[in-house]
């Protein structure tokens, strides 16, 4: 008999390179880091306005990162993608 109530435990996320980790979240114009490789972009509606979301992927780490650019946020910026 098994136990359905229990969850699979979730791996636990890699560690991100010294240079991930020196990136600035959520603040728009930080910049990334040499490593890190631009893939698709898409626009999105934030409220009333569009934002272009793009996504890196960091050769070192592997991490994958978005990128959104909203001129009217300044919070707007790099975030980690959990998948």
């Amino acid at each position: 008999m098994t136990d359905s109530t229990n969850a699979p435990e979730a791996t636990p996320p890699a560690p991100l390179c010294e240079p991930c980790q020196g990136i600035q979240r959520n603040w728009r114009g930080a910049p990334g880091h040499a490593e890190l490789q631009q893939g698709n972009h898409r626009k999105e509606l934030h409220g009333n306005v569009q934002v272009t979301i793009t996504g890196y992927f960091c050769d070192r780490c592997g991490t994958h990162w978005h990128y959104t650019n909203d001129t009217t946020n300044q919070r707007a910026g790099w975030s980690v993608v959990v998948d």
